[in-house]
């Protein structure tokens, strides 16, 4: 958030806050949950989104619709060659980011003989909306999974690993879980009690205010923001799970990869380290790494 912005915004809560601090938590989740622009910034931001648009354009683009309303956009890689599709996959991407950033992966999973769905999450890519909140988000999944049936296994980065998570766990009254056979996630936060904390630290909120915030959560999901802890989670998860970081990323801490990595025997960790948060995505051998994973039969057993 530019200065300026930032500096009218604290101004802004600070005197509602003096009036009504649940009106102060109100609004400022709704700025927390409106998106950002979905026009690349920068000429390299542009360059990677420009060849994922093209990646894009050799896949069926669909629709999905959200029960309350709302077009989540979809694209289906068919497997390489026109041959059946052995399993089926979904690839769901992170915030600020959209499905043609997360192209060479789905791309590079079809070409085993897989479909891959990808799903730009409400208020990003061609989807519609300008608010994403966890229960969008989960509700975007279920939606995806009633719309082109159970996946085999889901992949997500960051936000969107997290999401994948929550869905599976069927933590969120009312959405059905996803019953994907395995998930594999990237660069994803295990739980959410920091962002808040960082994003209430950054407009300067007053802890009346916070606990209006926090109350948002509760109020929109059903959930308190402790319930969101996704490593606590996994704990109780019965499927395989891959977790993908690298020790470098500087958005999402190496820590949260080692809450899920301790998990359980379940959960296999594997460090991509030198890729960052965002280029993580795209690697060759973070594509090759989730293939190997894809194949793998039953559980896994060890951490890497």
């Amino acid at each position: 958030m530019p200065s300026f912005a930032l500096s009218v915004t604290r101004f802004g809560l600070r005197a509602i806050g003096a009036v009504s601090p649940r009106h102060a938590g109100k609004l400022a989740f709704h700025i927390f949950s409106t998106t950002p622009s979905r026009k690349p910034k920068g000429a390299k931001a542009k360059g990677v989104h420009a060849a994922g648009m093209k990646r894009l354009a050799a896949a069926e683009r669909l629709h999905v619709y959200l029960p309350a309303g709302g077009r989540v956009a979809a694209y289906r890689f068919a497997p390489a060659g026109g041959k059946p599709a052995q399993e089926r996959y979904l690839v769901v991407h992170g915030w600020g980011s959209g499905s043609a950033y997360m192209a060479d992966l789905a791309a590079g999973i079809a070409a085993t003989g897989a479909e891959v769905i990808a799903i730009d999450f409400p208020g990003h890519g061609r989807s519609s909306g300008r608010v994403l909140n966890m229960r969008l988000a989960v509700e975007a999944i279920a939606a995806a999974e009633l719309r082109f049936g159970s996946f085999d296994a889901a992949i997500g980065h960051s936000f969107g690993g997290a999401s994948l998570m929550i869905a599976a766990s069927g933590l969120l009254p009312g959405i059905r879980p996803l019953a994907a056979g395995k998930l594999a996630l990237i660069g994803a936060p295990s739980e959410m009690g920091w962002l808040f904390e960082d994003y209430g630290r950054l407009l300067g909120l007053a802890p009346r205010v916070q606990a209006a915030l926090e109350g948002q959560i509760h109020h929109v999901t059903g959930r308190r923001l402790g319930d969101f802890d996704a490593a606590t989670l996994g704990q109780a998860f019965d499927r395989p799970l891959l977790v993908i970081h690298a020790e470098d990323d500087k958005e999402v801490s190496a820590e949260h990869a080692r809450r899920y990595g301790n998990a359980g025997p379940h959960v296999r960790l594997h460090w991509a380290n030198g890729h960052g948060h965002r280029r993580i995505v795209s690697a060759p051998d973070v594509i090759a790494r989730l293939v190997e994973f894809l194949r793998e039969p039953g559980r896994a057993q060890a951490a890497e």
